[in-house]
């Protein structure tokens, strides 16, 4: 038996959670998006006297960049009535390419906080607006210190964990095996993208979500 099954994760517990940042004004984007927003599932308080939350971001991301950037930000807590949608649309596409508070982003599903960063209200129970006090540099990824500025509870629904997620809110994905020329096929486990290859570089960062090659599994039939 190994003594790393990296399937040992999946076990540990976390929660759900939108990261939203203003976005500078001299950010490289296709578009003129004046905030973005993130899937993620590292926000933890890590003392409570006093009060401090972690967020870790992966740096290939353009939520990171603004953060990094502006020191800002909101976190908005998805819970168990949030949609497939919601994770679609902030985790499986790129702010440098849309606007994700744009036309098609219906403006009820979200408000603005006091300090001036949009939080959202569709499928949430609470949002707290941070700001960083301090970045760890963690390699593939920032460690973000923060403390609270505001904080609000939104519902009483139940908080979504990562478990909850992949159990009732992300649709089953189609057994697909291997393609027709009999190549292997990879599945990132947190959005669905597929990987064609006999193996997964040890580098690899699903190019949907972020996430690295830990979180790919062989599709059998």
């Amino acid at each position: 038996m190994s003594d790393m099954n990296q399937k040992a994760m999946y076990k540990l517990t976390y929660g759900l959670f939108v990261c939203t940042v203003s976005v500078p004004a001299e950010a490289e984007t296709k578009t003129n998006a004046t905030a973005n927003g993130c899937i993620t599932n590292t926000a933890v308080q890590v003392a409570t006297d006093h009060n401090l939350i972690s967020i870790s971001l992966n740096k290939t991301g353009f939520t990171h960049d603004c953060l990094k950037q502006t020191g800002v930000c909101n976190i908005s807590v998805l819970s168990e009535k949030a949609s497939f949608e919601t994770f679609k649309h902030f985790g499986f596409q790129s702010g440098r390419d849309v606007d994700k508070f744009d036309g098609d982003y219906d403006k009820k599903n979200y408000d603005i906080a006091k300090n001036g960063v949009p939080y959202i209200t569709d499928g949430t129970n609470a949002f707290i607006s941070l700001r960083v006090k301090e970045m760890i540099d963690l390699g593939s990824h920032t460690l973000f210190l923060c403390e609270p500025t505001e904080m609000q509870v939104l519902s009483d629904d139940s908080s979504c964990t990562y478990e909850y997620y992949q159990k009732h809110i992300k649709p089953a994905p189609e057994k697909v095996g291997t393609t027709e020329k009999g190549e292997t096929i990879w599945r990132c486990t947190v959005c669905g993208y597929i990987y064609v290859g006999e193996e997964l570089p040890d580098d690899f960062v699903c190019p949907l979500c972020n996430h690295p090659k830990e979180y790919f599994v062989k599709e059998t039939r």
